[in-house]
């Protein structure tokens, strides 16, 4: 028990016994301190490494474990299972260099930073080689080899989809994916495994650059696929790529660079390679100079530059082809140090600056071309006419000086995407197949990004990873539970946020941002401007669409609504900026200059546009016949890919890996929990801890697991029982496994068994078999054992019951006699009794003067019948309804007799009265009987007329009585069928309104990581809850944020119309206030505040209890029993009761005894706990705690409160519950007997 110190008010000391909690920072996520005092609606904790106490709400606020710095492998082992521990559990971790934890079968990978030995080596791919989850520590190889073994049992190929932010060390968990894959899987197949390992550096090279985030951060995505023959061996690959940032070829942000590519051909490339591609130095090129030119990576480009040749060479591409390459790449430098001035003529067209001529001879010679005609191609284009005039007629149009910067600029990024898509090309066939039966593919896609200000690029990266994320959500979240409903488990609902709503605001038909976008790119006269007023006027009131003036950055509100939007996407809110949507948003390029690359002398050059080209550009459908470009829509081509690669992985067995950022500078050792918090939160990954507290991660059904193991069954049995009989010959306990319909679910941590249940080898299935043929013999040897046991126990009954057996027939044989003869005995009774009364009779008629003879004789004749029936009784067997009749004959003439004897009494009387007598008392009689009669008459006419008029109203009061109720009963049903309804919404609402907050606290935490970033955190603008609400009206955000009970919003309520605010005060100065006060009015709303306090605590520690039940839990479940509480929930349908206020000095005393309940397993005859309260007034004032075996508790109010009853008399039920309340000298004598300490009750201070 714990208890709390009155004396400590003010002092800062901790309540409840010093719990453990986690309490929610800005910077650390969660830290650790103590309760020091229970607010109206929040909680204040004291930190336990010093600082100003935290002020939280209820549901930000987690109990902790006392050894908080003890690391789990798995957070489904953690004892509380919430996201402060989640999150305390990662960081323990991590500052151990275990940069891995499981949740279940998803992995966790915090990016180090930092070499970490040998974590990859050789040696460890072995190890990990065939070894369930949860065996070994968790290993990024280990979801490889999960991956492996699930496509060899399960015939299905896998896919492995590997995310996290920008710079949370994706790009290198895919690489160790397809090397473990490759290594540990792949012996048969050499140098296609080698080629596999060797497409990283090549494609990293061309398609990796440096951002503020990421030193190496992938500017495309990738689905690697590695590809399996029958005898699972690997046979090939291939890769798919999308998205490449074309942008980033002309221009960078101050801070990053462009593609690896530039900056290492330059520091690698041999003097005579420079030389022949007209290469300087990095700063003389426009492409490259905007960027970053310092050289701060961790890797060498000269080193890297070799690491990409040796590439090549591996995949086969030769020293020709890689010069053809560079030259490309050096085509492209020169393009853009192509300066355009204004012709000067009429026509307002440009020309080629003469400085710039060096540059254009340089593009030409690289690109097998003429100098004047690619001068020609880059300052006009052609357009044919297609209607009026004559048709097919060919214009040339002079283009502006930017426009002519412009085509040159396309020709830069189309001249670098398709060289890309042929390097992809060219990587592919260094491992081309012909058939492969499954494959396990690896997806490395750009993470979700948001920088200062954000562009087209940003837009399609994170709308990638909202499909991604809704992927997750509908694999993990919806049709795990939706399995389990199914299949019968019960298992609680967790609920999640949904982004579907954002997904169809981008890619909705016609209404979505992306047709929009490609509508008005379709325009003549097309602007950012007016597409983004088009997305703002579709969408109005979208809660995921917002105008830039909402955003929580300064730097966001300096946008007008016309130059930006505002989504709400899962990780947080972001910012883009809508210049140059159109422009990037078109992959076409002009046709005269597409026309010239297609006439390039260099077939290398001519073979990348011939790729991409299968018809000529002319023969496409209004190409050149349009004042502007034809529409090749990027978004829209992105879309189609994603839905591809969508679709492939729902048809493949998934395996997820979530990266995680540790800090904002890239530095090892560096954990900032709230930004990894954040990262938490937007991976699901505190919804998936939720269902993983209840759920059941691996399942397989039992048919397969029947068909597998059927062949060497030596017992014929159904496919469930079999499956049961296997978990017990491996040891695994009922409580670790659960049958469904069809399929039977294992818990978390049980991967090392499920495993070794589904191996598909040859040896491992008959040592299963064998183990469960074991086990079945020994079972049934139990069964027979048992069977025997009870023979035994039966024949020994057989031989007890045998020598009972005469006891018990003698018993029954005696009582069937006397039951037979019963009605003869009974019958010779009676007759004797008749005989009796007839001697009496007899002795009567003696004295008579008249009719003494007849009356003697008539005696005697039935003295005869009596004897003669008494003999035919004793004689005779008769049936009881025989003797019955002639008793009753018998009874008959006795009463005749007896009526005759007394008329001759009364005639002889009658005879010797006077005549004259007789007639004057025959008329007074007859006069009385008149007079009676008529007041009789009067007296009934009254009563009748008194009982109609009564009749008439009791029938008027029923009648009005049944039309109330009828009334009643219907405004019952309409107040419950709206209560229902109201009720429903307002789960609705409350749902929605959680949503909604959950969104918003994830757009301030991205603010403010952004702002930590660039500015600080000054440039947050936090919005309150009363801003909230007023941007938010219909949510309700005002509420309080913290899902209260009926009970509790009825004491609020209750509350407010006191004439005590007491919300403001604390939880000491209430008890203290409830020990000293004596102003009754102040005491009583003191000690009504104080229990509802109590309650809503309590609320808390129960949502929060631990997953393994403690015996500090049981001694706080045992706080009051469990019939208190359940009468407590049911009383009034959920509704509080109410309080009974009064003068507290005329408080009633009431004392009440319940029992605890009897423990599980314990037999009736032990002993049972009982419960003793004593309330003063509405509220306990004494409490006893008597269990078994313990010694009695003893608790006072004022004192012990936390670990007495919190509830009020009426909400317990006790005065409604029979038998429950006892004398005040029964709690007093059981007080004093185990030295209770005295109560002075608040009354008595007066």
């Amino acid at each position: 028990r714990a208890f709390s110190n009155p004396s400590l008010s003010h002092s800062g000391a901790s309540m409840d016994g010093g719990r453990r909690v986690w309490a929610p920072h800005p910077v650390h996520g969660f830290v650790l301190g103590t309760i020091m005092d229970l607010g109206n609606e929040t909680l204040t904790v004291k930190p336990a490494g010093g600082g100003e106490p935290i002020i939280a709400t209820y549901d930000r606020v987690f109990p902790a474990v006392d050894d908080a710095i003890k690391a789990a492998a798995d957070n489904c082992g953690l004892m509380y299972l919430n996201e402060a521990t989640l999150l305390n559990n990662v960081r323990a971790r991590y500052e151990k260099d275990l940069i891995y934890t499981y949740t279940a079968n998803i992995l966790l990978a915090v990016n180090p930073y930092h070499d970490l030995g040998q974590l990859y080596s050789s040696s460890q791919v072995q190890r990990y080689k065939g070894r369930s989850l949860g065996v070994l520590p968790p290993h990024i190889f280990a979801i490889a080899d999960k991956a492996y073994r699930d496509m060899k049992v399960l015939k299905q190929s896998q896919s492995i989809v590997i995310s996290g932010e920008s710079g949370a060390g994706k790009t290198e968990s895919t690489k160790y994916v397809i090397r473990y894959l490759t290594d540990a899987w792949g012996t048969g197949a050499g140098s296609i495994e080698q080629r596999l390992n060797e497409a990283n550096p090549l494609l990293e090279a061309f398609g990796n650059a440096k951002t503020v985030r990421n030193h190496n951060s992938s500017r495309f995505g990738k689905f690697v696929e590695v590809h399996y023959d029958d005898e699972l061996k690997v046979v090939g690959g291939f890769v798919s790529h999308y998205l490449l940032e074309k942008s980033r070829v002309c221009k960078q942000p101050p801070e990053e660079r462009s593609y690896h590519i530039f900056y290492r051909l330059f520091a690698g490339a041999s003097a005579d390679t420079k030389h022949s591609l007209g290469l300087t130095d990095p700063k003389d090129y426009r492409y490259l100079n905007g960027g970053s030119l310092k050289v701060d990576l961790p890797s060498d480009d000269m080193a890297e530059f070799r690491v990409v040749e040796n590439s090549m060479s591996k995949l086969g591409i030769d020293a020709a082809e890689r010069l053809k390459l560079y030259q490309v790449v050096a085509a492209v430098l020169h393009l853009g140090n192509l300066v355009f001035k204004d012709s000067g003529d009429s026509k307002g067209g440009s020309v080629v600056a003469s400085r710039s001529q060096g540059s254009l001879r340089g593009v030409s010679g690289l690109l097998g071309l003429q100098p004047d005609d690619l001068k020609e191609n880059l300052t006009s284009r052609v357009m044919t006419t297609t209607k009026s005039g004559a048709k097919g007629t060919v214009y040339k149009i002079p283009l502006k000086k930017s426009e002519a910067a412009a085509a040159c600029d396309a020709l830069a990024k189309a001249l670098y995407v398709r060289l890309f898509d042929h390097i992809v090309r060219r990587v592919n066939d260094g491992f081309a197949f012909k058939k492969s039966s499954y494959y396990i593919g690896v997806l490395d896609i750009a993470g979700f990004e948001y920088y200062q200000m954000n562009h087209y690029e940003q837009f399609c990266i994170n709308y990638c990873n909202e499909k991604l994320q809704q992927f997750f959500n509908d694999r993990v979240l919806k049709q795990e539970q939706a399995l389990y409903e199914q299949e019968g488990l019960n298992v609680d609902v967790v609920s999640f946020i949904d982004n579907k709503d954002c997904i169809d605001l981008i890619e909705a038909k016609s209404t979505g941002i992306i047709d929009l976008l490609d509508e008005e790119s379709k325009l003549p006269l097309s602007s950012d401007m007016h597409f983004c007023e088009m997305v703002h006027s579709k969408h109005k009131g979208h809660f995921r669409l917002a105008v830039p003036r909402q955003s929580k950055l300064a730097f966001h509100r300096d946008l007008r609504d016309g130059e930006g939007f505002l989504i709400r996407h899962f990780a947080g809110a972001v910012c883009y900026k809508t210049a140059g949507f159109i422009e990037k948003n078109n992959d076409a390029l002009h046709e005269s200059l597409e026309m010239l690359m297609l006439e390039s002398q260099d077939t290398f050059v001519r073979s990348l546009f011939e790729h991409r080209s299968s018809s000529p550009p002319s023969s496409r459908k209004g190409h050149g016949s349009s004042k502007k470009l034809a529409l090749v829509s990027i978004a829209s081509k992105f879309r189609s890919q994603l839905g591809e690669l969508l679709e492939k992985l729902r048809l493949t067995g998934d395996s997820f890996v979530r990266c995680l950022k540790p800090n904002l500078k890239n530095a090892p050792h560096l954990f900032m929990g709230a930004e990894i918090l954040s990262q938490l939160h937007c991976a699901g990954m505190v919804a998936v801890l939720n269902l993983m507290d209840d759920g059941y991660p691996s399942r397989t059904s039992y048919e397969m697991l029947h068909k597998m193991y059927q062949k060497h069954m030596s017992h014929q049995l159904d496919a469930r029982s079999y499956c049961d009989a296997m978990f017990h010959s491996i040891g695994m306990h009922e409580s670790d496994y659960k049958f469904g319909k069809t399929m039977v679910f294992f818990r978390p941590g049980k991967f090392a068994e499920f495993d070794q249940i589904q191996q598909s080898d040859q040896a491992g299935v008959v040592v299963l078999a064998t183990k469960t043929s074991k086990w079945l013999v020994r079972s049934r040897w139990r069964q027979a054992m048992y069977a025997v046991l009870a023979l035994i126990k039966l024949m020994r009954k057989i031989r007890y019951r045998s020598n009972n057996r005469l006891l018990i027939q003698r018993t029954v044989r005696g009582y069937l006699t006397r039951k037979r003869h019963f009605p003869r005995f009974e019958t010779i009774r009676k007759l004797h009794t008749l005989q009796t009364r007839l001697d009496t009779v007899a002795l009567t008629a003696e004295r008579l003067k008249t009719d003494k003879q007849q009356i003697m004789q008539q005696i005697a004749e039935l003295r005869k019948g009596i004897d003669k029936e008494r003999g035919k009784v004793m004689a005779t067997a008769l049936s009881r309804a025989v003797m019955e009749a002639s008793y009753s004959d018998l009874s008959g003439q006795m009463e005749k007799l007896l009526a005759r004897l007394r008329d001759v009494e009364r005639q002889q009387k009658m005879d010797e009265s006077a005549l004259a007598l007789q007639r004057v008392q025959e008329e007074m009689k007859q006069e009385r009987l008149r007079k009676k009669e008529e007041e009789e008459r009067v007296e009934r006419e009254e009563e009748e007329r008194k009982m109609k008029i009564e009749m008439e109203t009791k029938r008027r009061q029923e009648e009005e009585k049944e039309r109330r109720l009828r009334a009643e009963q219907q405004m019952k049903k309409q107040e419950e069928a709206a209560k229902k309804l109201q009720s429903q919404m307002d789960v609705e609402e409350q749902a929605r309104r959680l949503a909604m907050i959950e969104q918003e606290r994830r757009d301030r935490e991205l603010a403010l990581r952004l702002a930590q970033e660039d500015g600080g955190p000054q440039d947050v603008d936090v919005q309150t809850s009363q801003e909230l609400s007023q941007d938010y009206p219909d949510s309700r955000l005002s509420r309080r944020s913290l899902r209260r009970s009926i009970v509790v919003s009825a004491k609020q309520v209750e509350k407010a119309a006191q004439k005590h605010d007491l919300s403001g005060w604390k939880y000491a100065d209430l008890r203290d206030t409830i020990n000293t006060s004596c102003n009754i009015e102040l005491l009583e709303a003191c000690r009504e505040e104080f229990h509802r306090r109590l309650k809503v605590y309590h609320d808390w520690k129960m949502k929060n209890k631990r997953k393994t039940p403690t015996q500090e839990d049981d001694a706080e479940q045992q706080r009051v029993p469990d019939s208190v509480m359940e009468a407590a929930r049911s009383a009034s349908g959920g509704r509080s009761a109410p309080v009974v206020s009064g003068d507290a000095g005329e408080a009633p005393q009431r004392y009440f005894r319940v029992p605890f309940a009897r423990p599980a397993g314990q037999s009736p005859d032990q002993p049972k706990g009982w419960w003793y309260a004593h309330f003063d007034g509405q509220w306990i004032g004494r409490q006893i705690d008597m269990l078994p075996g313990q010694k009695p508790i003893l608790l006072v109010a004022g004192k012990d409160d936390m670990s007495m009853c919190e509830l009020n008399l009426e909400e317990t039920g006790l005065t409604r519950k029979k038998g429950a309340e006892i004398l005040p000298r029964q709690f007093e004598d059981l007080w004093a007997r185990h030295n209770g300490p005295s109560y002075e009750r608040p009354a008595n201070r007066i």
